[in-house]
């Protein structure tokens, strides 16, 4: 029972952190805060994670762990490039909507402290574009898709599912949306950043 106690609390903590950080980001959330929402008091707060980079990486994992693996193995099977771009499109969207702060997470992250991308790299988070590559590279042989490199189009495909999300307030702006409206327009994505791929890439 005690070990069952540590774990529920431990994921209330996680899910605290996860909606503080939503809203304030790193910078702005408070670990009293964080031990407010989750229930308890800031010495049991600090004993599960001493710091609020700890928690801020602990979140991060559980949050992107379920991701990648996904990710990963829709780049890495032996389906066609066409199929690969629909499915990755799709699963990161629906992804990105249940976790809508794990975009932006990583991007300050990133420009707040660059060795972050090592503790992804040492969690084995990181996608593998190797297959993805050689795949692009068969079909630009066979004639299926234009010539392109697998570099590009791998960041093409990223560039057109993640800058929606992480410009979400100036794109809710210029598009005059909700947040409900918002979801709704990132839903019709999925085919419409797909068709667009697909459309400018296969001869």
């Amino acid at each position: 029972m005690a070990k069952k106690r540590d774990e529920n609390t431990e994921l209330q903590i996680l899910n605290a952190a996860k909606n503080i950080f939503q809203y304030k980001g790193m910078d702005g959330a408070r670990m009293q805060e964080i031990a407010d929402l989750a229930g308890i008091n800031k010495a049991m707060l600090h004993y599960y994670y001493r710091n609020k980079q700890l928690l801020f990486e602990a979140v991060f994992k559980q949050a992107f762990s379920t991701l990648a693996p996904q990710l990963n193995l829709i780049l890495n099977n032996d389906s066609s490039i066409e199929d690969k771009v629909k499915n990755f499109t799709s699963n990161y969207i629906s992804f990105v909507i249940k976790h809508p702060y794990l975009p932006n997470f990583i991007i300050q992250e990133l420009n707040r402290n660059p060795d972050f991308i090592l503790k992804i790299q040492e969690n084995s988070l990181l996608l593998n574009i190797d297959k993805f590559k050689k795949r692009v590279l068969l079909e630009v042989n066979q004639g299926i898709l234009k010539p392109i490199k697998g570099e590009q189009l791998f960041i093409n495909i990223l560039a057109l599912n993640i800058f929606p999300f992480v410009a979400k307030p100036l794109v809710k702006a210029f598009i005059n949306e909700n947040d409900k409206g918002f979801e709704e327009l990132m839903e019709q994505r999925k085919t419409e950043v797909s068709d667009f791929i697909i459309q400018a890439i296969k001869n």
